[in-house]
């Protein structure tokens, strides 16, 4: 009676495996219609009734490169130092987030490669009302800034000093001393720019101008730059959730897969490539990471994240080979030498070789047993996603789209379509419950 049981426990498997990917598909697709509503919401422009409350401070400013406190007074004389505009052009924005009003930084107005202190300086007349005015912080600075009001500090991003600790700009708030209305004041702005290699022809400085606003509009205002700002990262945190959750997936069916090593790398990869995405909303919406720290996570993280997907899809098809195994660990230590010592030629030793190896794999599963085509597309995802750069820079295809105005990256929507495709490949990794297929 034994040998009968064996289709039906090999059905089962299958209506099993039906019922999962089922169940991934429907998450899949309203997680996805949840994307588009916050895109939506978060891309829309600010209201004109609100706009035409508040006064946009663009126009030209004065401007002047290093550092001195003093700078911040009301009553220095500024006339010699540069003009700077910060008008933008209609329907301009910056080329990440899309956030309104963009321009150009000091680099473009003259002061390429400088890092530093800069300041900028106008002065602005509020409008003589009972009400109580804000100043909205530029939602756009490389790197912080600190904001001043007749000399009196107000707030700002980041903190700026001899040893200054700089996060992402996010939306902020000032309020302004309750006797500004009815008065003209100075604005002060003290910026300040990491060093960095290869830093952008725009690099520097603000990129978008404070609004004057009064204190209802300035709350609308704010909700409407947050809900933009979320907007701007929100797939960098559902993803990394999304990754996670096929991590959860793997571990419970590991006992039943006939590839628990791919099943273990995999997770492995999975999770170092979440805790990266997921930097860039931490980053942008809260002060929990400066930005040297984010930018040597950037610069690292890829390294082990590419060798456990190479350890991983080595394991696709059994048995592994060590040889890949043994080359793989060692372009990862090229790869990590390369950018802990900034050695560009070790980096791509590294990048190039690893791809080289990933064509070995192909090779390996396209002479495999089934899901090949599954595994193969699944692969060509995570491929996509890890060397843009190499694959799909050279065609053309754009790195980063706006739909609904808000910046979504090309390898966003790669992993939006890679995270299902691994979640199913690990269900059809299922074994029936004797553990044969």
């Amino acid at each position: 009676m034994k040998p009968s049981s064996l289709p039906s426990t090999a059905t089962s498997a299958d209506a099993t495996q039906r019922r999962w990917i089922a169940g991934i598909v429907i998450v899949t697709l309203l997680t996805v219609a949840a994307m588009i509503v916050v895109l939506a919401v978060g891309g829309r422009p600010d209201p004109a009734p609100l706009r035409a409350a508040s006064t946009l401070l663009d126009g030209s400013w004065r401007f002047h490169t290093g550092d001195d406190p003093r700078w911040a007074a009301a009553d220095i004389d500024d006339s010699g130092w540069e003009t700077m505009d910060l008008t933008a052009p209609p329907g301009q924005h910056d080329g990440d987030v899309g956030l309104p009003d963009y321009v150009g930084g000091w680099s473009a107005h003259g002061h390429p490669d400088y890092h530093g202190y800069a300041w900028y300086r106008r002065r602005v007349t509020v409008p003589g009302t009972s009400a109580s005015w804000d100043i909205l912080g530029p939602t756009l600075v490389e790197d912080g800034y600190a904001l001043y009001w007749n000399g009196q500090l107000l707030g700002g991003s980041g903190r700026l000093g001899p040893r200054p600790r700089l996060v992402g700009t996010r939306p902020l708030r000032f309020a302004l001393p309750a006797d500004a209305a009815g008065t003209t004041g100075v604005l002060a702005v003290r910026t300040y720019m990491l060093a960095r290699s290869g830093s952008s022809a725009e690099a520097g400085g603000m990129h978008t101008a404070p609004i004057l606003a009064p204190r209802r509009t300035s709350d609308a205002l704010h909700r409407a730059q947050w809900w933009r700002t979320i907007a701007g990262y929100i797939v960098d945190a559902v993803e990394p959730a999304a990754m996670l959750a096929v991590i959860a997936l793997a571990l419970a069916f590991s006992s039943r897969s006939d590839r628990k090593g791919f099943l273990l790398f995999a997770c492995i990869a999975l999770a170092l490539t979440a805790a990266r995405r997921l930097n860039n909303a931490i980053v942008s919406w809260t002060d929990l990471q400066d930005l040297r720290t984010y930018t040597w996570l950037a610069s690292v993280m890829w390294v082990p994240t590419m060798t456990a997907w190479l350890l991983a899809w080595n394991r696709w098809r059994l048995p592994a080979w060590r040889s890949i195994d043994a080359l793989a660990v060692a372009l990862g230590i090229a790869g990590i030498v390369g950018a802990l010592a900034d050695l560009p030629i070790w980096t791509n030793i590294s990048r190039l070789g690893s791809l080289a190896l990933f064509v070995v794999l192909i090779a390996r599963i396209v002479r495999g047993s089934p899901p090949r085509i599954l595994a193969l597309v699944t692969l060509a995802t995570v491929l996509a996603a890890l060397f843009g750069s190499e694959l799909l820079d050279p065609i053309g295809v754009p790195g980063i789209w706006f739909p609904f105005n808000i910046g979504v990256s090309r390898t966003q929507y790669i992993y939006a379509i890679s995270i299902p495709l691994l979640a199913v490949l690990m269900v059809r990794t299922l074994l029936p419950r004797n553990g044969q297929r």
